[in-house]
Parts: structure tokens; C-alpha cells; sequence
């Protein structure tokens, strides 16, 4: 296993740069997110969504196309991945500008929208199976048939460290910096970029899974790696069964908290914050924010931020079908 460290972070920053889209922070709406128990802190939004692709995914897309570039190691067959769908739009946009072949497995119950991107941006979309587990099988066997270079959703190192880029765009964008940073977790390749990045300037990482996908809190629990059922609304992005050895050994480090919220949080958070700023992300983006705003009973289990804390919730995903949230 290779342990992800800050200086991944740099070298993935060097690469990316130009390449994608500098991140938005925007103020919270003041009381909007607050957990109503009088405590004050500043709350910042980090527009992720509005990434290349519609997702954070981007980063570490364009961090390994561009490492296998500069090394000159893409096979005639282009390269491959399984995806509950976003990695998958990241991989094939990325590979589209290098005119690289993309060939992308997903599970049959992807959201269409995702499956119709996909396929405008070039991509061999095949659908396997009903979970992302099935789908990462076929991408393995396809692979090993065809010599494609196999990309990863989120456990491979140079996936990860592109997404650590996006905290260090944060911290310049807040005044002072923030204390803490929320993300949503789903096989954790998010988390260990950002967190690993975090460690480094002192900031606090919380990560959020929804209670029906728990892979990286129950691993922390076992100790080790375990699977897990997957049963959630955010199930399509973050729906991995098993997190990666490598994010659970950040979230083993002193500065991260695991925190689970329930589903009808994440659907309140979602809907909040397009009732509020009128913002459509997917349910896995609104993940993060339900910790912060599902904290008001003895049976929740998210993130209270202490008096005066700048906590930033990273917004990381909209490819999603707003037609739910009208009216």
C-alpha cells in the first residue's frame, strides 16, 4: 500500500494546474446550516460542483491521465474504470482531451443522466450488474483481456492526490483558513487527499458517510478494511462496499473524525440548500452538510463545530436529475 503523503498533494497540484477549474468558497448563509444550539461558527461552501465533469473527480482524473502521459505508458487499448458514474465522467473527459480510449463499466442502476454523459464524452459505457462491486469485476477482467491501463474510483494514489489539490485552493480562499473541513466519504479517496493535505496546515477533517454506507467508519471499528451492505439515497456515488487501505490509514491519524448521518438528513440537507441558494447537488454531495445540520437529537450522530470555528463543507458532486427538488 502506498501511504499518501503531502508531497503527492504538491506534485498532483503541479500537474493539475490550468487543467481544472479553480474552486468557489462562498459564505454560508448566515443560520442557514446552524444545529440550533446557540453556538456560533462560520460556515463556507466549497462549490466543488462546479468542477469540470460536475464532480471533484476531475482532479484525480487529470492527475493520473497526466502522470501516465508524461511517462508514456498508455497502451494502444486506453484505459479503463468502474464507477458508480461520476469517476467514470472524470476519467473519460480526461482521456477525451488526450484522445486516449476510455472504456467505462458502471452498474445497471447508474443515474441515466450519468450514462448519457458518459457517452458524450466518447466513452465505451457497459453496464454490469446492480452494485459498483460487479462492475469493478468486469472493469478487472477487461483489463487483464485488453492490456487497457486500469484507472481506479478512488483507491490508487495518484487518484487520491488529486483530489488533496482541492483543500489546498480552500485554504487560500478563506480568510485565515479554515479549523475543520467536511467531505463526504464513499470509497475514500476524497477524504485521504484532503485529509492527508489538512494534516499538514493543522485543519480538522470530518468525514461523513450516510449510516446505510459506512465502509470507512466500519472499518475503523474492525481495525482493518471490511465490506459493507450499501443501502442509502447517496448510494450511487458513494456506494463502495469496502474502503480503500489506504484512506482508512489516514483516517487512523489524529486530526480525522468519522461521523455517520441518516438518509432523511441528507434529503433535508439536499433540500435546503436549494430551497436556500438554489443549488441542485446529488445526494452524496449533501451528505456533508447533513453532518452539520442532522445533530438536533440524541439519535443523530454528525459534527457539532465548536464557538467561533470556520468549518468548510466541501460540496463535491451535481450530476444529478433536479426534477425531485422542483416546487
Amino acid at each position: 500500500m502506498h501511504e499518501l503523503t503531502y508531497d503527492d498533494i504538491i506534485s498532483a497540484t503541479a500537474r493539475v494546474g490550468g487543467r481544472v477549474r479553480p474552486v468557489t468558497v462562498a459564505p454560508g448563509e448566515p443560520g442557514a446550516v446552524g444545529n440550533g444550539t446557540g453556538e456560533t461558527y462560520d460556515v463556507w461552501l466549497a462549490l466543488e460542483y462546479m468542477q469540470h465533469t460536475g464532480s471533484f473527480k476531475a482532479r484525480g482524473a487529470q492527475n493520473f491521465i497526466q502522470a501516465h502521459r508524461d511517462a508514456g505508458t498508455f497502451p494502444d487499448a486506453g484505459v479503463t474504470i468502474a464507477s458508480g458514474g461520476n469517476a467514470g465522467l472524470a476519467c473519460a473527459w480526461a482521456a477525451q482531451q488526450q484522445d486516449v480510449p476510455a472504456t467505462v463499466f458502471l452498474p445497471a442502476t447508474a443515474p441515466r443522466v450519468k450514462v448519457a454523459r458518459l457517452r458524450g464524452f466518447g466513452a465505451d459505457v457497459r453496464l454490469v450488474g446492480t452494485e459498483y462491486a460487479e462492475a469493478l469485476a468486469a472493469c478487472e477482467e477487461f483489463a487483464a483481456a485488453t492490456g487497457a491501463l486500469a484507472s481506479h474510483a478512488y483507491d490508487h494514489p495518484l487518484i487520491a492526490a488529486g483530489a488533496g489539490t482541492l483543500l489546498e485552493e480552500i485554504r487560500a480562499r478563506i480568510p485565515g483558513g479554515p479549523d475543520t473541513v467536511v467531505v463526504a466519504v464513499g470509497g475514500g479517496g476524497l477524504f485521504a487527499g484532503v485529509a492527508t493535505a489538512a494534516e499538514r496546515h493543522g485543519i480538522r477533517t470530518v468525514a461523513v458517510e450516510p449510516a446505510g454506507c459506512r465502509a470507512l467508519n466500519a472499518g475503523l471499528e474492525a481495525g482493518r478494511p471490511v465490506d459493507v451492505s450499501v443501502d442509502s439515497v447517496a448510494a450511487d456515488s458513494l456506494g463502495a462496499r469496502r474502503a480503500s487501505a489506504m484512506a482508512l490509514a489516514v483516517a487512523r491519524r489524529e486530526h480525522v473524525r468519522s461521523v455517520l448521518v441518516a438518509d432523511e438528513e441528507i434529503v433535508r440537507a439536499r433540500r435546503a440548500l436549494w430551497d436556500r441558494h438554489r443549488v441542485a447537488v446529488e445526494h452524496g454531495a449533501a451528505t456533508a452538510l447533513a453532518a452539520l445540520t442532522g445533530v438536533d437529537g440524541p439519535d443523530r450522530h454528525g459534527y457539532r463545530p465548536g464557538d467561533g470555528e470556520r468549518v468548510c463543507v466541501v460540496l463535491c458532486g451535481a450530476n444529478t436529475d433536479p426534477r425531485d427538488l422542483a416546487g
